[in-house]
């Protein structure tokens, strides 16, 4: 890889920053999302093209500050009490102020989204697949606190099916006007959550080999614990989460859409089935922890899915580690995964649909 990805590290932010007024929709970014795949997926997939060495990802971060929540934010819209009141009962979070981590997603979800169709993003929107996700809390985000949202592309590499690219996403909270007029010495921002998004884009090559840790590897075999939850998932599951989170990718929404990209019948969010797991955790998992998913089987709808949430020091490690794990988005190694709490869940015939953890942070 050449550009300014290739010179940056990996986990830090590009410099430029461009300033948006505001979250922008979902429902305009995935016109422009669409409108720019057929030619990416064309110039990709030419005739004895060879692999590209040219990746090189936007060198800016997108920031949106002020983001509302609570009573400033607009009735009904993300980040009002109504909006996380919604989010909480589909997904199984108990009523709270606190935005979950899963929540947090959704909010900044539209401005990585954003990042995925600039015009100089070099892989296509239109059929990226969710390998992985990885969350880490470092603080409380509560409804009434203003928030500052940040997202850049980072870490374009080869992977076994494609190519595959990290979107991160922070969210930090920002001083109150108490505060400022106080001249308390707290600095502008404190970060609170960072996310990291891995997604595939298929056919497209990349010299090189594939990364080990490229996420999304089902495993040759996987024995099914004793459930502790068991979740039915009606054929509108798609539809109910993609009015809350905005994300109406079709392949979640509709049977005709699914079948476009090879499915038989719509398919649920990995986001949705990952918060669903979250929420299993309940207060076990503190009020900051590391959340971590890997996916597997896609969720067919209508489904039964079965889960098993356990303490991680109970769980084998043949069994935790039945498909590649991914790394904390803050990997400070704060969290201890010995005192955190490992999930699966599984169809009717012990097929793998995702895995991940969920680690108290001190």
């Amino acid at each position: 890889m050449t550009g300014p990805d290739a010179a940056r590290p990996a986990d830090r932010a590009p410099a430029r920053v461009e300033t948006l007024p505001a979250v922008p929709g979902l429902g305009g970014l995935y016109v422009r999302g669409v409108a720019a795949s057929g030619r990416l997926a064309a110039a990709h997939r030419l005739p004895g093209a060879t692999p590209r060495r040219d990746l090189a990802l936007p060198d800016v971060t997108y920031r949106v500050a002020g983001v509302p929540t609570g009573d400033d934010a607009a009735p009904g819209h993300v980040g009002s009490a109504e909006h996380l009141a919604r989010y909480a009962r589909l997904v199984g979070e108990a009523p709270s102020d606190v935005l979950p981590a899963g929540y947090l997603h959704v909010l900044g979800f539209p401005l990585a989204t954003a990042v995925m169709v600039r015009p100089d993003f070099p892989l296509p929107l239109l059929g990226m697949v969710h390998l992985a996700n990885s969350a880490s809390v470092l603080r409380p985000v509560r409804l009434g606190d203003a928030l500052e949202v940040r997202a850049w592309a980072q870490g374009v590499r080869p992977h076994r099916r494609g190519a595959q690219v990290d979107l991160v996403t922070e969210v930090a909270v920002e001083r109150t006007d108490a505060e400022r007029a106080a001249g308390s010495g707290l600095a502008a921002t404190t970060l609170a959550y960072r996310g990291v998004s891995t997604y595939l884009a298929k056919g497209v090559t990349l010299p090189g080999d594939a990364t080990p840790d490229d996420g999304g590897t089902a495993p040759a075999s996987f024995s099914p614990p004793l459930p502790t939850a068991r979740w039915s998932l009606g054929a509108g599951t798609g539809r109910a989460y993609a009015a809350v989170s905005g994300d109406r990718n079709p392949i979640h929404t509709s049977a005709l859409g699914a079948k476009a990209f090879g499915f038989p019948r719509a398919i649920a969010h990995g986001m949705y089935t990952a918060a669903r797991a979250l929420a299993e955790t309940g207060p076990r998992r503190g009020d900051t922890y590391d959340w971590t998913v890997t996916f597997a089987k896609p969720v067919l709808l209508p489904s039964t899915v079965d889960v098993a949430l356990r303490p991680a020091a109970e769980v084998p490690a043949a069994a935790r580690d039945a498909v590649v794990q991914v790394a904390a988005a803050v990997p400070d190694g704060a969290g201890d995964p010995g005192a955190g709490l490992v999930y699966q869940a599984w169809d009717g015939k012990g097929r793998l649909h995702l895995t991940g953890r969920v680690t108290p942070r001190p």
